[in-house]
């Protein structure tokens, strides 16, 4: 068994090589602007749900508000509802769409925290039985087994069906 969670292709994203030049990915992902990697599948008036870009496991989702803050008690109150809101709207679009048997649910506030955004988020993770494969143990890699592509247009006809 790993000690260690790593995603090798997200190094150079989080050391900035990889990173389009904007203020905020976040920000730019609520603008429309196309030099952003834009994987949303649900926007609200004050908040946006998007596939993590590099997601641990099939279904990884980001919620995070429109408006730029980065600490958690920047929320409104507002916010403060729609958001657990939209966490059992995205756990119940993920149930049907996945059936997963658990959940990681959190913010990283900080680059303490291993926050990579300075932009508050809040990750909903799907959890899987065995989601340790082969190549995870043999090669040391973990591999997701659909296209973020495939999932966000799976996701955002689940938001839309009531």
């Amino acid at each position: 068994m790993r000690s260690n969670l790593f995603v090798p292709n997200k190094m150079a994203y989080a050391k900035g090589k990889a990173r389009p030049n904007v203020e905020c990915i976040l920000c730019g992902v609520v603008a429309g602007d196309n030099q952003v990697d834009r994987l949303e599948v649900y926007q609200s008036e004050l908040f946006t749900v998007s596939l993590n870009l590099y997601p641990y496991s099939p279904g990884h989702l980001l919620v995070f508000p429109n408006r730029h803050i980065v600490d958690i008690r920047e929320l409104t109150q507002a916010e403060v509802s729609q958001v657990h809101t939209l966490q059992c709207q995205c756990m119940g679009v993920l149930d049907q769409v996945y059936q997963p048997r658990g959940y990681n649910i959190g913010y990283n506030v900080g680059d303490a925290s291993g926050a990579s955004i300075e932009h508050l988020h809040l990750h909903i993770v799907p959890r899987y039985p065995r989601e340790l494969g082969f190549m995870d143990i043999i090669g040391g890699a973990r591999i997701i087994i659909e296209d973020p592509n495939v999932t966000q247009q799976k996701l955002r006809q689940a938001f839309e069906t009531p």
